[in-house]
Order: C-alpha cells, then structure tokens, then sequence
C-alpha cells in the first residue's frame, strides 16, 4: 500500500512539473519570443545608415534619436563631398544641394531611400530611382499652407498695386488715382495643380467670396466649392490663375505664348510651383502687348543671376521693370512653421519607412 502512495506521488509530481514546463514555454512561445522577433526588427532597422546633407529643423534630428535611427548630420557638406559620401549610406535625407541623376544613382548601390525636404523631386530622376527599387519621400504637407499663402499674397500684391505704391509712397509720390486696384472676391481663380498646395489654396480663398476651378489631369478636385473644369476652360473663365504643378518633362515650359494667348484678356498669372514651368520671354511678350494684366511669381527659370548670360539678363531687366510684375526670391514654402512641418513630416515618413521596411 505505501509503495503504491510513493508511485502515485512520483506520478503527479511528473505530471504537475510537466504542466509548469509546459505553460512556461506557453508563455515564451506568446510572449517571449515575439518581443524578441520585434527586439530584434527594431534593432535591424536602426542599423541603417542615414546621412541628412541640408539643413532641417531640430525636430527631424530629435525625433530620430528618440526613435533608436543613428544618422550623420551634415548641412554644411559641399557637394562634391556629399556625392563622394553618399554611396556608404542607406538612407539620404536632403533638400536641393545634390541632383540625383542616373549616373550618380547607378554610383549608389546601398541606398534604399531618398526623403527630400519639401513638396518638389526635381531633383531627383524619379523613374530611374524606382527603377533602382530606391524608395522616395517627400513632405509636400509640410508647406502647403505657407505656399499657398504665399500666393494669397501675390494676388492681393497685384490687385492692389502694394508694390507700386509702396515704392511710390517711399520716394514721397502720392498717386492715389493711379493706383486704382481691383477686388478678388468677385473674380473667377483658375487653380492648376490641385494637390496638396492647391488645395491649401483654394481653401484659404473661400473666404474672399471668389468662384474657384481647377484643373489637375491626374487628381480631379473632389473639393466642395471647387468645380473640376478643363485646362481650356480655366483658360477661357480665370481672371486669375495660380500654378501649383512639379516640374516634369510634361510641364517644363507648360506656361508658353500659346498657353497664354489661349487665357482670357486681361488675367493675372501667379507662379508658385517651379520657374521653368513658365517662358519667362513669353510672358513679358505677352505682357507688353497687354493681352496679360499682371504676372507674380516667387521662382525664376533661372534663380542663379551669377550665370545669367547678357541676353538673359536684359530680358530680366525688362521684366522686373514692369510695374504689373512682382517678384519674390523663392519663399512662398520658406516660413518658420514650414521649417519645423516640414522637419516633422520626414521624421514621421522615416521612421514608417525603416519600420516597415519589408513592405517596400
């Protein structure tokens, strides 16, 4: 009888050790293991070497940090520096310093992403770096609002002739005649490009009691408000019309004397997207023969007056001259908010990217 009490003893404590063993590697198998597995991804992803070539706001640099992303921060890299660094990086994060052609993206074998601060990817050859499996980031939501106050700005400075009589005033002329404006709230506003700024833009218009339409060939407005016409009838209807296109094989020089003789007699183009979507020569023609109100744009065809050629430089001197054109040094999405958006935006981009760097 006692062996049989021992055997029975020996037998459950068998049984309840090999329960306790097997609930612990239950709870390893739940919860253990897959810490690990993300431990472990988390740690992968951080290993991804990241080089930032421009100047960016604090934030992007701080939330990488607190996120585990090590990086090289260097804005004051020249460019032939930063070409010759690139190719040890995983990861670029830049604005404009460098132009990511085919040559230099066939240079680049260990990049797997480009996050470029700012709405545009001029600079950089979009098909080929697809092509090369080279993810691309931007942060378009970063200046909407301030480009398109920007370009709020411009039509207020035209149809109010700001810029005339603030030099006028300045020089102690009092022309209070000859700077008759006109309102905005009862003009039809043509938006072309009604992405991200477009949208910005026409959001911030409503207010002024102006009908807006747009014309976008790829992202028709579903905006309430906003009626999606076509390019010929904005041209046909806007007595002023604001471009907010990339610059692409399809709209480089988009903006032509055709393009502008086609619009109605006496409109107001405003240019916030990309200097060589418009023909500078164009507009100034079209301009003097007075079938074009005023023109304002923030960006030039070409923005470096140092390699301007003397013909180049006359027609700008003539165009500058006129007072129905105002010009702005490439700001529109340059404000202190902006700064720190846009920042923020490729942080939050970057880190969704090496997180869920499978997926791509």
């Amino acid at each position: 009888m006692l062996l049989l009490i021992k055997y029975v003893k020996c037998v459950l404590k068998n049984v309840i050790v090999g329960w306790a063993s097997c609930i612990l590697f239950s709870i390893n198998v739940l919860f253990i293991c897959p810490y690990l597995i993300a431990h472990s991804s988390m740690t992968s992803h951080t290993n991804l070497k990241t080089i930032i070539i421009d100047d960016f706001h604090p934030i992007l640099l701080e939330t990488l940090k607190a996120n585990g992303l090590t990086f090289h921060y260097l804005p004051d890299i020249s460019e032939s520096e930063a070409i010759q660094a690139l190719p040890h990086y995983d990861v670029a994060v830049v604005r404009s310093k460098v132009q990511f052609t085919a040559p230099l993206i066939d240079q680049l074998p260990q990049l797997k992403c480009i996050a470029r601060g700012g709405a545009g990817m001029d600079n950089i050859n979009e098909a080929y770096a697809r092509l090369k499996n080279i993810v691309l980031l931007n942060a378009p939501e970063g200046n909407r609002d301030a480009v398109a106050e920007h370009a709020v700005g411009l039509m207020l400075a035209l149809s109010n002739q700001i810029v005339k009589s603030n030099n006028e005033v300045k020089h102690m002329q009092w022309q209070r005649e000859a700077n008759r404006g006109f309102e905005i709230g009862n003009k039809t506003i043509g938006i072309i490009g009604f992405g991200n700024t477009g949208q910005a833009l026409a959001q911030k218009l409503q207010g002024f009691g102006s009908q807006i339409i747009s014309y976008d060939k790829y992202a028709p407005s579903q905006v309430s408000n906003v009626s999606a016409v076509s390019l010929a009838e904005l041209q046909s209807k806007a007595d002023i019309i604001s471009l907010h296109v990339p610059l692409t094989s399809e709209t480089k020089w988009m903006v032509d004397a055709h393009f502008l003789n086609q619009c109605q007699a006496g409109f107001t183009l405003i240019n916030t997207s990309r200097g060589m979507v418009v023909k500078q020569s164009d507009v100034l023609t079209v301009l003097q023969s007075g079938h074009m109100q005023g023109f304002a744009s923030d960006v030039l065809e070409n923005e470096n007056f140092d390699a301007y050629t003397p013909n180049e430089k006359s027609a700008f001197e003539i165009l500058a001259s006129l007072s129905q054109v105002v010009l702005t040094p490439h700001v529109a999405g340059w404000t202190q908010e902006s700064y720190f958006k846009i920042g923020e935006v490729i942080a939050v981009k970057l880190l969704e990217f090496t997180t869920n760097l499978k997926k791509y």
